[in-house]
């Protein structure tokens, strides 16, 4: 890929790459984007002190994460849509994070499907699913992921609304999605994206075909899927999947302590303090200024997961000094997929575990679960 040195490198790649309509859906969020921004400076207003004088000669940035062994404490967070980004997409994204030893967890809205992920890899994965009003689209979802043996099943709880994203908005992506004539002028001028996905496998919702009418017609099912996630989003439903799904269960989208509390109540092994990459409500606080309230919440029955405005290995280990058991990554990956594909997602978690042993070091820090208490300072 050439001399690739930080995830920003990619973010310039990807951005060359796609059409500026795609580039706004992967880097945008809700309204006027003020979550999009606060979930990055209040990670940037988090101080390392480090500590020089421990020995550092033998470290390990390895965890379990819901009990399994990752080589980092990363997780390749679900992106609707990812398959557009580049052909084939969710399984150049699986093979990825299955070489390199880290969890991948695929998207209800994906591209590629939860079989075609399933027959790429041979390996467990996570699965990410949306509760439909139709309770029958939601059991057939559980019944493919149960089939392809995924081993988390995390239910996002943040989406139950349709925010407006003006980005997205501006560039062409509203339900139903009609193509434009500047779109079609967009995808033109890029040319190394648009005849490589004219070769994909899949260009519609493909874990939804045969679970929804008219599946194979993307403006319609857009237009279908916007209006039908369940706005009943509850306790309940934590409930009901404890009771039949018989792998790990985390819930998505948490940003009130008192909800991360709820729902390991409700059966949840874990959740993710997440506001969803700031793409849906706007004004909301960030998820690093959330992780201590619900850690103190949780108390220790669960595993507290944490997303949102992670850019680097540095990024990662401010959030785990604050507590957090693992991250998930969204953007910072998918830059190197359209990027690159396969290499360029690998070379993207490659940077962040660099990034991450390297920084863990210079703080004094040998293993990455025995954080001390005192690695942080809040910058006023």
């Amino acid at each position: 890929m050439g001399r690739i040195v930080d995830i920003w490198d990619l973010r310039q790649r990807a951005r060359r790459r796609l059409p500026q309509f795609l580039f706004g859906y992967v880097e945008g969020g809700g309204y006027a984007e003020e979550t999009l921004r606060r979930n990055r400076t209040d990670i940037e207003s988090l101080c390392l002190v480090p500590r020089s004088l421990n020995d550092v000669s033998q470290r390990s940035i390895s965890k379990k994460i819901l009990g399994v062994d990752a080589t980092m404490p990363i997780v390749l967070a679900p992106i609707g849509a990812l398959g557009f980004t580049h052909p084939n997409g969710e399984v150049a994204a699986a093979k990825a994070a299955q070489k390199l030893g880290i969890p991948f967890c695929l998207s209800t809205l994906s591209i590629g499907t939860i079989e075609d992920v399933a027959e790429a890899t041979g390996a467990p994965f996570w699965f990410q699913l949306y509760m439909f009003r139709d309770r029958n689209i939601s059991v057939g979802l559980l019944e493919k992921a149960k089939a392809a043996k995924c081993s988390t099943l995390v239910l996002t709880v943040d989406s139950h609304v349709r925010s407006q994203r003006h980005r997205e908005q501006k560039g062409g992506l509203v339900a139903p999605l009609m193509p434009t004539f500047p779109m079609a002028v967009d995808s033109i001028g890029h040319s190394s994206w648009l005849f490589p996905m004219l070769r994909s496998r899949r260009r519609t919702f493909g874990n939804l075909v045969g679970l929804i009418p008219n599946a194979h017609n993307v403006p319609r099912m857009s237009e279908y899927i916007a209006a039908e996630l369940d706005p009943t989003i509850g306790l309940k439903h934590i409930e009901w999947l404890r009771s039949v799904w018989p792998g790990k269960l985390v819930v998505k989208g948490l940003m009130h302590p008192d909800d991360a509390g709820d729902a390991i109540a409700a059966g949840a092994d874990g959740i993710v303090i997440s506001n969803h990459g700031g793409r849906q409500a706007d004004g909301v606080v960030s998820t690093a200024s959330m992780v201590g309230p619900t850690i103190d919440a949780v108390r220790g029955r669960g595993e507290v997961l944490v997303d949102g405005g992670i850019r680097s290995g540095i990024d990662t280990f401010k959030m785990l000094a604050l507590g957090a058991n693992a991250c998930l990554i969204g953007r910072a990956y998918v830059y190197g997929l359209a990027a690159g594909g396969q290499v360029g997602v690998e070379r993207a978690i490659q940077i962040l575990g660099i990034e991450l042993d390297q920084t863990m070091g210079l703080c004094g820090v040998a293993d990455i679960n025995r954080l001390p208490q005192d690695l942080l300072f809040r910058r006023a």
